[in-house]
């Protein structure tokens, strides 16, 4: 099973300015609402550890079925997964199974992974599998490619930019096994907040020094809304536990199972999970920028 890393690697080039943002409770100026993305760029993008310009090939077989496991590894940066010509079909996402879901290009925020079935034709012979920067034309990836076919360059650049990550490829997944349909015995409210300037996030406007620790306590079924209250996107992670993705602002559905989810600027993600493994588990931001820079908090079982 090829993978792809989209992990960055490489300096700092500059960090783009969030604008509108006002001190660490990230209200943005409703007279200049704009949605920021990359706010780090960075010399390279890798995928497991090497450029396009020296592509890791690997070799199939024409008609037959390959399973990718991509696994975005990058720090500050969310990828849109090119197949090109190639359709595929995702199967499970960080690691809970899926209903089918078909497509040739999907989001990947940080710290997602995404299990994709592809069918490969008894044609061609060449078959690129990209991860294009948010926003960008930069890419990375890997090439499949048949046996004695002979690679040419790709290129580094893709042909326009691409787009956005946004929501609606989530309200498209829906898990295999979902969880058993109970209420919520605990109800818990996370504001993501922050600003590039100064560079400082939290949950509701307090940083790790500060921090409020979500109580539960075991058996519990917990809904947790996550409230973004920049013009960021975050992708937020539960150590310790996989959680169901089951309402986007005012729309309710049966989602995926997974321990990251994807929160669009200035929108509401609610996901539930049970309390079944006891402990002190960390939840931030996989940005890890926006880590280090103070969102992040612990969920403890009382």
């Amino acid at each position: 099973m090829p993978g792809v890393n989209g992990t960055a690697g490489g300096g700092m080039h500059g960090m783009h300015g969030m604008h509108g943002m006002h001190g660490m409770h990230g209200m943005p100026d409703a007279m200049s609402m704009s949605t920021d993305l990359n706010d780090v760029d960075f010399d390279a993008y890798l995928a497991n550890e090497r450029t396009l310009d020296d592509p890791e090939i690997v070799r199939v077989d024409r008609g037959t079925r390959v399973r990718l496991r991509i696994i975005n590894g990058a720090s500050s940066t969310n990828f849109q997964i090119d197949l090109g010509r190639l359709q595929g079909v995702v199967v499970a996402v960080d690691g809970n199974a899926t209903q089918p879901l078909s497509a040739s290009r999907f989001g990947l925020a940080m710290a997602q992974r995404v299990d994709i079935l592809v069918e490969l034709p008894n044609e061609g012979a060449v078959w690129p599998i990209l991860a294009v920067r948010e926003g960008d034309r930069k890419q990375t990836g890997i090439i499949l490619a048949a046996h004695g076919a002979n690679v040419g360059k790709c290129s580094s650049t893709a042909a326009e930019k691409s787009g956005e990550v946004r929501f609606d490829q989530e309200l498209r997944l829906s898990a295999a096994r979902p969880l058993t349909v109970r209420p919520a015995d605990a109800h818990v409210k996370l504001m993501l907040t922050g600003s590039m300037r100064p560079y400082v996030w939290g949950f509701n406007g307090k940083g790790w020094d500060e921090r409020e620790i979500v109580k539960i306590r075991p058996g519990q079924r917990v809904a947790m809304t996550f409230h973004n209250m920049t013009t960021m996107a975050h992708p937020i992670h539960l150590h310790g536990h996989h959680f169901q993705v089951v309402a986007h602002n005012n729309t309710t559905f049966s989602g995926a199972l997974r321990d990251t989810v994807h929160v669009p600027p200035m929108a509401k993600v609610t996901v539930a999970f049970d309390a079944d493994n006891p402990g002190r588990w960390l939840i931030h931001c996989h940005n890890l920028y926006h880590m280090l820079a103070g969102m992040m908090t612990e969920v403890s079982y009382a």
